[in-house]
């Protein structure tokens, strides 16, 4: 007895050279970009920074601890300035190798990304304005969630459909 495979008819194939498309098409594109993302997988290459193989950042986190331990042994007017700039040195090198990283499809740093989008403007307002504490916080929250929002987006194009990638 043959099986509904076996009865099914075949669609002849029409001979001769078939034309091209004009454009490919959006699962060709999404392929193509999947497989992308698989051979940087694979490879498993942190994105290259811009200044190529100087460790700047390295640098960078590096003063910014400095500052920070040494502004603890400094008289509070001059300490303060240095705890806060080796706090602010040490969170810039973070989050550039954040940007980095996600941008590149490389590992999703959404929440990273989006805190650092909501809570300064949430400080700005509190800090700037005589706008009320709960008008600054729903501000706050609807930046992050606004820019979580399009960071994943972001995340899914450059990594091939994957709205996040854990450590493996």
């Amino acid at each position: 007895m043959a099986t509904k495979r076996q009865r099914r008819k075949r669609r002849r194939r029409p001979s001769g050279p078939q034309p091209a498309p004009a454009q490919p098409s959006a699962v060709v594109l999404d392929d193509a970009q999947r497989a992308r993302a698989a051979r940087r997988r694979a490879g498993d290459d942190r994105p290259p920074a811009l200044w190529g193989d100087f460790p700047l950042s390295e640098i960078v986190i590096f003063v910014g601890l400095l500052l920070l331990i040494a502004g603890f042994f400094v008289s509070p007017p001059q300490g303060f300035v240095m705890i806060a700039v080796g706090l602010v040195l040490g969170s810039l090198a973070g989050l550039e190798l954040s940007v980095r990283e996600h941008f590149a499809g490389y590992r999703s740093h959404t929440l990273v990304l989006s805190a650092a989008v909501g809570i300064p403007l949430f400080g700005v307002l509190f800090a700037a304005t005589k706008v009320p504490v709960p008008i600054c916080l729903a501000a706050g929250a609807v930046a992050f969630g606004g820019s979580a929002w399009l960071f994943t987006q972001a995340f899914r194009r450059r990594s091939g459909g994957a709205p996040f990638r854990l450590r493996g």
